[in-house]
Formats: C-alpha cells, structure tokens, sequence
C-alpha cells in the first residue's frame, strides 16, 4: 500500500522563470529562497512519487472539450511555457491507474489522458520541489480558468477520495502530494462566453494549432510582468494560509464561487488545487511561506505539511 509522505502547495507564476533572479530583498527572492529550503525538505522526506494537482492555461485543453478533471495516465509532455521543462515527463502508470480507480469508485467521473499535455501550471512547481523532472509523477489538471469549474467542496470531496485511493494504492513506497497554484490575482476573463472575435475563437478552437496560440498568447502574459501596482489581496491569501494550517478547507469551500473570486480574483481559483491536496494529505500545514508579489501579478504562497528547516 502507497503511504502519503505529505503535501506541499506553491504558487506559480511566469515571471518566477523569466525574470532575472531578483536580488536579495527584490520581488520574488523571498519566495525563490524559500522554494529552495522547500525543495531541500521534499529532498529529505525522500518521496518514491508524486501526484501534481494543478491547472492548465490553454496548452492541453479548449473549449472545444473542457473537463474539470484530467488525470494523466501514461505519457505527458511539458509544453515547455515560460520557461519550464519541454519534452516527456516520468508518469507512474500503475499509481495513475490507482488514483484512477479510487476516483471512480467514490463517483467522480475524471477524465483521462493517455497523452496528456502539461503546462507551467504542473511543470513550474514539480520542478521547484524536485529539482529537476525525473520523480515518477500523476498529474492530475483542474480547470480554473471558467467554467465548467468544480465547485470547492466538490473539490474537498475529490480530495478525500483522492486519500483513500492512495492510500490503497498497490504501490510498493511513498507519495508525495503537490498541488500548483496562485494565490490572489486578477486575470482577463477565459470564459467564451465574455470574450469576442479572435481571442474567443482561439480559446475554443486553440487546440488545432496550439503553438500558434501560445506564440500569439505569451507576448499578452509577458506584457503584464513588472507591475509593482498589480492588484494582490495580501489580507486574503494570508487567511486562506491561516485556514489550511488550521486543516479547515471547509471555511475556504464555504466561501463558494462568487466571493472567492470577488476576494482572490479570477486567477484565484486556482486554490481549487490547494484543497485538493491539502484535504488528501489529510494533514494541517505546518510550515507556510507568504510573499505578495504584484510584479509577477499573485500572492505567492507555499505550504507543506512537514518541517522546512
């Protein structure tokens, strides 16, 4: 049976890799400097695998078929954005399959990918715990870009079914769970259903050239770097920290769809994977980094359920 060895929630953001490495006390250095000693915790805690819960920012998937859950299974692929890794990724088939039926039987109909396509959203922070890309991994992509977004105690639910398949797992070692996500940002709006023309189109039928829409896409992402008046809800992510140590995702999942985007903006969302990870790990976070970096547009946040010297 797999053991869960923990959870470690980060930010991410591309500006962490495209910028140059801050200097001591510049935006960014505290959460790059804290990454690592997160990094060097996960070194010691010695995982045999991880599961990476994190979202997609239109490099796998569209509007053509948008899934609230994919579960890769066999092979994925870094599409190499802002800086991440780009090429094949080591995915544990047998834990994936695992996590798959666990899911299943708690009926949570996830979809999955036998050739799923990851972005910075996965890749940034498995690399950043890791350090490099060769620990064997289930990612596992939410979409919290627009809707259809599960709701948060949906994602709760899926959290706790998530630690009862890994749990029973048949997997010989133990598991580490990472979730992927920014803390408060505010984004353009990805819902089709509030953009026009080119942009609407490409965020439907993007997936039939989607190295043309990312080259079209990025320069706009780029564009908004460096801001130091960026909107970030300091007081709301420092809470959202404070009610994951205090193991209470359920205050978080009480706060539904409208405030917690009223709260955290449009990219907030993304703590959708925070719950998820949290909640399966089943342990409160005992150790918590917190840096508002409106140069590189979020609150940008880590977490983890063990010690970081």
């Amino acid at each position: 049976m797999a053991v869960i060895a923990g959870f470690a929630g980060m930010s991410h953001s591309p500006f962490a890799t495209l910028l140059p490495p801050p200097p001591e006390g510049g935006p960014g250095a505290r959460f790059l400097a804290d990454a690592s000693r997160a990094r060097r915790a996960v070194e010691a805690l010695a995982p045999d695998a991880i599961v990476v819960i994190g979202p997609d920012h239109f490099h796998g998937n569209f509007y053509d078929v948008m899934p609230p859950f994919v579960l890769g299974v066999e092979h994925a692929v870094g599409f190499g954005d802002f800086g991440s890794t780009e090429g094949p990724l080591p995915v544990d088939g047998s834990l994936a399959w695992s996590v798959h039926t666990g899911l299943t039987e708690a009926g949570f109909d996830v979809s999955l990918s036998y050739s799923l396509t990851v972005d910075h959203g996965i890749v940034q922070t498995y690399e950043m715990l890791t350090g490099g890309t060769t620990l064997p991994m289930v990612p596992v992509v939410v979409n919290t870009a627009a809707p259809p977004l599960p709701t948060l105690r949906r994602c709760v639910a899926v959290g706790q079914a998530l630690r009862t398949a890994l749990r029973s797992a048949d997997f010989p070692g133990r598991v580490l769970v990472a979730a992927s996500g920014g803390l408060s940002h505010w984004l353009p709006s990805n819902d089709p259903r509030e953009v026009a023309g080119e942009r609407r189109e490409s965020l439907i039928h993007g997936r039939a050239d989607v190295r043309a829409f990312a080259a079209a896409r990025e320069p706009r992402v780029r564009a908004m770097g460096g801001d130091p008046g960026a909107r970030v809800n300091t007081e709301w992510d420092r809470w959202f920290l404070d009610r994951l140590t205090a193991d209470d995702a359920e205050s978080v999942a009480g706060l539904g769809h409208e405030k917690l985007e009223a709260l955290a903006g449009s990219g907030g969302h993304e703590v959708r994977c925070w719950l998820i990870g949290q909640v399966a790990a089943g342990r409160p976070l005992r150790w918590t980094s917190y840096e508002p970096v409106p140069e590189w547009i979020t609150g940008m946040g880590i977490g983890t359920t063990f010690p970081v010297p």
